[in-house]
């Protein structure tokens, strides 16, 4: 059972970065074609699909993956900065570390009141739908979602606010705040180099704040620029 779920995962995995599907609709095509239906395999859990995410990214997207990660945690950035009194926090794949080009940016606001956010963007002039999507419980949550141009791709992205109210930002720290350590297949020694990038792109953290993000870029371009310098 194990090395079916492995498989899954696997292919999977292979949807989510290459097509930018969310995991469960990822792991539904995979059992699909895998020719599994309901009942004959237990879904891997999204741990398992992440770690094969990862792996994936590793073998198959590690010229232009991190470029492309950078890319969008810049966005989100100035996103962030924008949003600040919202108390915003980066989540989803853009935060996790397994985003390519594909993926969308998702911030959660933590908001006194549910409205000021969708008057902020209004009297800014910034275009966004609101539309339900689920949020870090499970439960539908209001999103203010819209596109924004990123630098750093050279195309447009989107983003999606997640609205919650200021309370549940306890929360929402708390869920998945088992630290995660994300684990390579391959057992090739590392050098404390390549340690330390791997550990920037993978926060252990379930989300990041504002600080958190922006100094997770910083050490990333610092030591891109170490690397640079030979």
């Amino acid at each position: 059972m194990q090395e079916i779920s492995q498989e899954i995962a696997a292919q999977a995995a292979r949807w989510i970065v290459e097509e930018g599907l969310d995991y469960g609709a990822a792991k539904k095509r995979a059992m699909k074609e895998l020719g599994l239906g309901a009942g004959k395999a237990a879904a891997p859990s999204n741990d398992l699909v992440e770690e094969e995410v990862i792996e994936y990214l590793r073998i198959f997207c590690a010229d232009t993956q991190p470029r492309e990660l950078a890319a969008l945690r810049a966005t989100a950035l100035l996103w962030m900065q924008r949003l600040e009194p919202f108390r915003p926090h980066l989540s989803g794949a853009v935060w996790r570390g397994t985003a390519t080009r594909l993926n969308d940016i998702h911030i959660q606001l933590f908001c006194d009141d549910s409205k000021e956010a969708e008057i902020e963007l209004i009297n800014k002039g910034v275009d966004f739908q609101v539309r339900a999507i689920s949020g870090f419980r499970g439960e539908e949550v209001d999103a203010l979602s819209l596109s924004t141009y990123c630098e750093g791709l050279q195309e447009e992205v989107g983003v999606h606010l997640m609205i919650y109210d200021h309370d549940d930002l306890r929360g929402a720290l708390s869920m998945g705040a088992r630290a995660r350590e994300p684990q390579l297949k391959s057992q090739e020694l590392r050098s404390p180099q390549e340690m330390l990038m791997h550990a920037l792109q993978f926060p252990k953290s379930p989300i990041g704040s504002l600080k958190a993000l922006s100094e997770l870029l910083s050490q990333s371009l610092g030591t891109s620029t170490g690397i640079d310098r030979g």
